[in-house]
């Protein structure tokens, strides 16, 4: 089947720019080295391939993920990687033995609920400076301690670094990783535990801390990750169909607000021409000449978002061919919800 057969909008992965970025991150953070987050794309037909290569623990960033994930066959380490105040649901995937779960703590409250809950073990979160989930790095030991009176096993310390992961600026990327790095390694002697986790896309090959690294985005990339020096390749496009042709010199597209992602920026158009602006069911673009019926893709500026607005992702074999890629498989967006 070809692209072009699909219903519009549809979103397509190009295989052979996933394989490579697959392969570059799989080099460079082999095994448990890199802790793939499956929040990026949502598709346990991903993780699987990403399992295939020798990442078999995941980090996730709800219960419906790692639901999704145990039910797949891909539970042997998961991660909540945020906080819960009802972590029922995750006691019972650790008690039926069918995932091992490990939830980060930040408090009293979120330390009860993991216990309450049947979890058993934990990283403890700390703030490295995005501002988000986390306790001062000064707090981290007694966190542990109190983790530790629960009867809960601590793993480490987890640390996300995300407010420098789009740091244009390679130099200045690099300092502000070790400052937040900085923060975690002193948490981390106050914790203790074998697990340092954290860091991510933009933070691939400075960030020099962490035991495992929790990047999702460079499997397929986008706009925004596009815009640094990193070695991924873009390989998520919007195919849409047009529309309208206007004797005002634009086209529309049967793509927009309610397909695509917009929190990171206009998508960019694959082939040339110019975004002008993104509504409901439409994206404007102008720039190039387009006839109605004609198939053109769209680059989203921020994939996690994006590919959570669908339920299917079709792996084609260059999704820049537009309607005359050949779709190879077609993979449910199975991850979704919460």
């Amino acid at each position: 089947m070809k692209a072009g057969d699909l219903t519009t909008p549809a979103l397509l992965a190009d295989v052979a720019v996933l394989d490579h970025n697959l392969a570059t991150m799989s080099a460079a953070r082999p095994g448990p080295a890199l802790r793939p987050h499956v929040k990026a794309f949502k598709t346990t037909a991903l993780a699987a391939r990403l399992a295939a290569i020798g990442h078999t623990g995941f980090c996730c960033a709800t219960i419906r993920e790692v639901e999704g994930m145990a039910a797949a066959g891909l539970g042997d380490d998961l991660l909540l990687a945020n906080e819960v105040v009802d972590a029922s649901r995750l006691g019972v995937l650790v008690r039926s033995g069918t995932a091992r779960v490990t939830v980060a703590v930040d408090s009293s409250a979120t330390i009860a609920a993991a216990a309450a809950g049947g979890v058993r073990e934990v990283l403890v979160d700390v703030d490295v400076g995005m501002p988000r989930c986390g306790c001062d790095p000064a707090d981290a030991g007694r966190i542990a301690d109190e983790a530790r009176a629960a009867g809960l096993e601590v793993r480490g310390v987890m640390g996300y670094e995300g407010h420098v992961q789009h740091e244009v600026d390679r130099q200045r990327r690099e300092r502000r990783v070790a400052r937040a790095m900085e923060d975690l390694t002193r948490a981390h002697s106050d914790v203790g535990g074998g697990v340092v986790s954290g860091g991510g896309t933009g933070s691939w090959d400075c960030n020099h801390v962490v035991t495992e690294l929790q990047a999702g985005s460079f499997v397929l990339m986008d706009g925004d990750y596009a815009r640094l020096d990193l070695p991924f390749r873009e390989g998520l496009v919007l195919l849409t169909t047009v529309v309208s042709v206007s004797s005002r010199g634009h086209a529309v597209l049967d793509g927009g607000l309610k397909a695509l992602a917009m929190d990171s920026g206009d998508p960019s158009l694959v082939g040339g021409g110019e975004v002008r602006f993104c509504s409901d069911e439409h994206t404007t673009v102008g720039g190039a000449s387009w006839a109605v019926g004609d198939r053109v893709g769209l680059r989203p500026a921020h994939i996690d978002p994006t590919i959570a607005k669908h339920e299917t992702l079709h792996l084609v074999d260059d999704a820049g061919a537009g309607g005359d890629a050949e779709v190879l498989e077609s993979w449910s967006v199975d991850l979704r919800g919460w």
